[in-house]
């Protein structure tokens, strides 16, 4: 299954629920997440401007059939809700070419969940700078 079409499967089950379940959704998903060892949360892989601690470290997958790199991304949040977010945020980039993630449309693929009316400020105010920093790192690479 190709992640967008994860992300719409994620987004189907998402519009059907209540807000409390649709918390639960999100804290489930960062439940998902690969675990990140604490020895790479540290400053340099901090996401500025969030309300919880978040950090994300990106790895580069070996090249596989042609395809270029890939970048697979780590991430951690001391927040559950907020690691349901960076989860579902990655759901849009993860293991892709930094090409595919520069040219991604993160906050179009985002904007079915409507985080924004459905999270409080606090939760949300982070995820434009995890997007940033997710294509900052795109372009460190070639994308």
């Amino acid at each position: 299954m190709t992640q967008m079409r994860a992300l719409a499967d994620l987004h189907e089950e998402y519009a059907f629920l209540d807000a409390d379940d649709r918390y639960r959704l999100l804290i489930d998903l960062g439940r998902e997440l690969e675990p990140m060892p604490d020895a790479l949360k540290t400053d340099a892989t901090l996401v500025r401007g969030c309300s919880a601690a978040v950090w994300v470290y990106p790895t580069v997958l070996d090249a596989d059939s042609g395809h270029g790199q890939r970048l697979h991304f780590l991430a951690d949040s001391n927040a559950a809700i907020t690691k349901g977010i960076i989860a579902l945020v990655l759901l849009t980039v993860q293991d892709r070419t930094p090409e595919e993630i520069g040219a991604a449309d993160i906050e179009g693929a985002l904007a079915p969940f409507d985080l924004r009316n459905q999270l409080s400020s606090n939760r949300t105010q982070g995820i434009p700078n995890m997007i940033a920093l997710i294509r900052e790192t795109a372009r460190r690479y070639g994308g």
